[in-house]
């Protein structure tokens, strides 16, 4: 796509863009042609302007994070690619009891293909290091940028004595990538203490409570194309105050068991969503799939839903690897396995 002058003129006056900028630079796993433009925002004022702008002149656009979860095309993205680097953490803010103002509706007892792995009722179950059962902890409200890191936002809170992020202190990625994906791990997930988001649209600012957002396993109404369009600006969650000890603890236990368990170096995370029941893995190694390779592109010895960049992969390599690994787990086992990891962009081998 050819942007016309007149349309850089108008991305320059809001941040300086690069035309052609390589995306595999910008990717955890090392893979992705140009962009037509590429921009780095630096605050959620500036990444609205850049979206609405886009929007007004018909233009499309792709936010980028910290560049895991995602697989970009050997051919690269249309439009605009938007660097989000806002960052804003906002202090805690005192909430009222659940007794004081009812309950919330929970995010994630939505009906969807990928039911949630469970839900969660915070207040009543014992909390690490916290209040006891039966009782309602203090919570607090905090509002992230979507830029921030979901890891390090995690971590920080977990080591100021706020619990219920801690499972998420080895997750990559960015707190509007956990939104749209509803990130989770070890039994926890964004949707169990996420409250309200911000969105850009062509018009404004839009504020949308958490239960709008359609919450599910590994999804939201974002990776279901409810959102095309739009693009997050901030979340807002709530904490409980908790044992700044136990919650060290439980995050080196996690880190531990990550650091056990997946491999380093170039990958996106993990590739394919868990079937109800069923890890994906254990799938993938049934049929034979640990260590296979396609081209550049390689299902993990230490855990095969990671699919790496073991040298030179390119987008068709992962295309190829993943309809490999659909169809043998179709005919052993009956199973579509979906993709967790986006492939977004133009060129995966289909011409």
């Amino acid at each position: 796509m050819t942007l016309d002058a007149a349309f850089l003129h108008a991305l320059d006056t809001i941040v300086p863009s690069r035309p052609g900028e390589a995306l595999s630079r910008h990717t955890t796993i090392g893979i992705g042609g140009p962009a037509d433009a590429y921009v780095a925002v630096e605050t959620t004022d500036q990444l609205a302007a850049v979206v609405q702008l886009c929007r007004r002149a018909g233009i499309p656009f792709f936010v980028l994070g910290s560049g895991s979860n995602i697989v970009v095309g050997d051919r690269g993205i249309r439009g605009v690619v938007i660097e989000n680097n806002a960052t804003h953490l906002s202090e805690p803010i005192p909430m009222p009891r659940p007794s004081d103002r009812g309950t919330t509706p929970d995010a994630t007892n939505l009906t969807d293909a990928d039911p949630m792995p469970r839900v969660l009722t915070r207040g009543t179950e014992a909390m690490p290091g916290g209040s006891a059962p039966g009782t309602t902890p203090d919570r607090y409200l905090f509002r992230a940028d979507s830029g921030c890191s979901f890891a390090a936002t995690a971590r920080q809170l977990a080591f100021a004595g706020y619990a219920g992020l801690e499972w998420a202190c080895g997750i990559p990625g960015t707190i509007g990538g956990a939104v749209v994906y509803n990130a989770g791990a070890y039994g926890g997930c964004l949707g169990d203490v996420l409250q309200r988001i911000a969105i850009a649209t062509e018009d404004g600012i839009e504020e949308l409570p958490a239960f709008d957002l359609g919450l599910v396993y590994r999804g939201s109404a974002f990776t279901r194309g409810l959102m095309a369009g739009r693009a997050v600006l901030w979340a807002e969650f709530a904490l409980w105050r908790a044992d700044p000890d136990q919650l060290r603890a439980r995050v080196a236990d996690y880190d531990q068991r990550r650091i056990k368990a997946q491999p380093r170096g170039r990958n996106a995370g993990s590739f394919f969503k868990n079937p109800p029941g069923q890890p994906a893995w254990k799938l993938l190694e049934a049929v034979g799939l640990r260590g296979h390779r396609v081209g550049g592109a390689e299902f993990s010895d230490k855990h095969c839903n990671f699919l790496i960049n073991a040298g030179g992969a390119t987008a068709a390599d992962v295309a190829a690897l993943k309809s490999l690994a659909q169809q043998r787990v179709r005919d052993e086992f009956g199973l579509d396995l979906q993709n967790e990891v986006s492939l977004v962009g133009e060129g995966f081998g289909d011409g």
